[in-house]
Parts: structure tokens; C-alpha cells; sequence
């Protein structure tokens, strides 16, 4: 049986199947050491995993595109917690409680016009 789960963060978007397996992470096919070779991100990716005790029960399937490393990081994240809840109900409030359900709503703030960058301003000179 595989469980899916779509996550979003900034523009990053994470397709991800869960199977029962051994605990192997894939990421556009690639390990995931290799896609994520930052520790912060590799442990932001399986906190939902390490929470619910189930990292060595399932194999992970990750597409993700859009966005950075950190966007996409999240996004798999949030693509994990989303499968695990229809892997098993069960696990809702533990993940709830953690807040890796909750699609993180801060998005990149867009250039103005008159300006050179969001809220930047262009030089002022008085003389």
C-alpha cells in the first residue's frame, strides 16, 4: 500500500509516496544525503518520521521542485507529515501538536515599483 502526501513551502511543491520499507529516503532519485548535504535539512526532513517513531517502517519517495534547498526542505517535510496522516489517523494529534501539518503561510514579499527591492529604497540625496 503507498500513502501520498503533497507539501508546499514558498514556491517549493514536494510530491511524495510513502511504502512500507525500511526506512530509505529518495529524493528526484537521488539519495538523500546527496540531495541534502546540509544536517540542519536532513533533520527538518525526518522530524516527522523521528516523531512518530516510524522512520524504519516506511520508504520515502520524494518529487520536489521549485524554490531553494530550505523551501524545498520544508516542503518535504510538510509532503511526509501529510502521508503519514493517511498512512495512520493514529498519528494526528502528535503531529498536530508539533505543528508540521500547518502549511507555512510566509511567502517572498514582492518587488515595488520605485524601488529596488521589496521594501529597500533607492539613495536619497538631500543636495
Amino acid at each position: 500500500m503507498e500513502f501520498l502526501g503533497t507539501g508546499r513551502r514558498k514556491t517549493a511543491v514536494a510530491r511524495v509516496r510513502l511504502a512500507a520499507g525500511s526506512g530509505k529516503i529518495t529524493i528526484n532519485g537521488r539519495p538523500f544525503e546527496g540531495y541534502f548535504p546540509v544536517e540542519s535539512q536532513r533533520a527538518l526532513i525526518t522530524q516527522p518520521l523521528v516523531l512518530t517513531e516510524t522512520a524504519a517502517k516506511y520508504d520515502v519517495r520524494v518529487k520536489v521542485t521549485g524554490g531553494g534547498p530550505d523551501g524545498q526542505a520544508g516542503a518535504v517535510r510538510h509532503g511526509i507529515s501529510r502521508a503519514l496522516l493517511k498512512a495512520d489517523a493514529n498519528l494526528r494529534p502528535a503531529l498536530k501538536a508539533e505543528g508540521l501539518l500547518t502549511r507555512d503561510p510566509r511567502m517572498r514579499e514582492r518587488k515595488k515599483y520605485g524601488q529596488p527591492g521589496a521594501r529597500k529604497r533607492f539613495q536619497y540625496s538631500k543636495r
